[in-house]
């Protein structure tokens, strides 16, 4: 296959960003790396992953590619795998970005196979932490996975041309970075990226008493992310309040058995709950559609080896849409939200009472006053910073 040529002559360069996973519009894989990559002259961008409905703003020079149609939990993951392999030999890729650690091995015998190939591994999460510790798995199995995961990690990280980090924290959880010079290493944390047709964010001001406050839980649902105390607050908040309150919940639920009993809840309560939920990837866009109409956003992750030292995707949109947000104690998450009042800090034992102080602050004489976000929207949470620094990486490659 010859190399793709601009109309000026100049090459074009490929690159290929992979998952099996994460779907084709995911936030970090397309909305941020690819949409950035796809604006560099002279360069075709190319993501792989689940299938999901691509943004019809999408790059002309940006295209995808499914690996994966279905559940997580079928054979069609090991098609997954041939498929990518298919992919890498016809596209002959510049650079490949990893956003899997499944994608290692075959990323690993590309490599190898020639001279000049040269591939990124994306960290999104501590993949070796979190099944040992989640109690998804049994105990054998448990352990077997995390110490595949940590090997492969390992070996792939030692060949990469550079890693790149979503957390701060990873840097010093990873035993095998500590083998690596600082230049291979790059922090790209998971900062907001406006969509191009998306207004201009500001601050949105707290209902009145006689006004329903809306509440807002967004992403991953699971009893280990807060989603019981969410609903604990609504239901207290929802009585005490004269305009009521009303708590979305939109995002990706796969446990069916906590998905049955939220439909369930949310038949018997509709004049508080309001339920935008679905087996497989929620579209970003519909997500961002309910930040910009919710008053208040819940972090109310329950303390856990595998989030306490991260700083969720959500923390960084909401502070990027000026909404307020509840959060337990954190110190990684309250040094942000003191920093720019953007929030308060709760006690998880305790949501009636913090149902009680969100009743008090949205008396009229305290929503006169800035109470939130009084310098308006920190642009500290915006993907634009990080972008550059992806980009400098990737021209720095060769």
């Amino acid at each position: 296959m010859a190399p793709l040529s601009s109309p000026s002559g100049s090459r074009i360069r490929t690159v290929l960003l992979a998952s099996v996973l994460k779907p084709l519009d995911d936030t970090r894989m397309y909305g941020k790396f690819g949409v950035t990559l796809a604006e560099r002259p002279n360069t075709s961008v190319h993501v792989a992953g689940r299938a999901a409905a691509v943004p019809a703003t999408a790059p002309a020079n940006l295209h995808t590619h499914c690996l994966l149609e279905g559940s997580r939990l079928s054979w069609a993951r090991l098609a997954a795998q041939w498929r990518y392999w298919q992919l890498l030999r016809r596209l002959q890729p510049d650079l490949v970005v990893v956003h899997a650690p499944e994608l290692l091995l075959l990323t690993l015998l590309w490599h190898w196979l020639a001279t000049n190939r040269r591939f990124l591994y994306d960290i999104r999460e501590n993949y070796a932490l979190n099944v040992s510790t989640q109690q998804v798995y049994g105990g054998f199995t448990r352990r077997w996975l995390a110490a595949g995961l940590r090997w492969v990690e390992a070996r792939a990280a030692h060949r990469a041309a550079a890693v790149l980090l979503a957390e701060e924290s990873y840097a010093d959880e990873l035993p095998f970075l500590k083998a690596l010079l600082p230049k291979q290493v790059l922090l790209l944390e998971n900062k907001y990226q406006p969509f191009s047709a998306e207004a201009a964010l500001l601050p949105r001001p707290l209902p009145t008493p006689t006004e329903p406050l809306r509440l807002l839980y967004s992403g991953t649902i699971s009893r280990l992310n807060g989603i019981e105390e969410a609903l604990t607050l609504a239901e207290e908040l929802h009585r005490i309040r004269p305009g009521g309150a009303l708590l979305t919940v939109i995002g990706f639920c796969q446990q069916p058995g906590l998905l049955l009993e939220l439909q369930q809840r949310q038949q018997a309560n509709p004049a508080w709950l309001r339920l935008v939920v679905a087996a497989g990837p929620v579209p970003h866009h519909a997500i961002v559609a309910e930040i910009q109409q919710s008053h208040i956003g819940l972090l109310l992750y329950q303390p856990h080896p595998s989030t306490e030292r991260c700083r969720p995707t959500k923390l960084f949109e909401y502070l990027a849409h000026g909404l307020p947000m509840l959060i337990p104690a954190n110190p990684l998450w309250e040094d942000v939200v003191r920093r720019y009042r953007a929030g308060l800090v709760v006690d998880l034992q305790h949501m009636t009472e913090a149902a009680k102080m969100l009743h008090e602050i949205t008396t009229p004489k305290l929503t006169a006053t800035s109470l939130f976000y009084p310098e308006g929207i920190p642009t500290a949470a915006l993907w634009a910073s990080e972008g550059i620094k992806l980009r400098a990486l990737v021209d720095s490659i060769r």
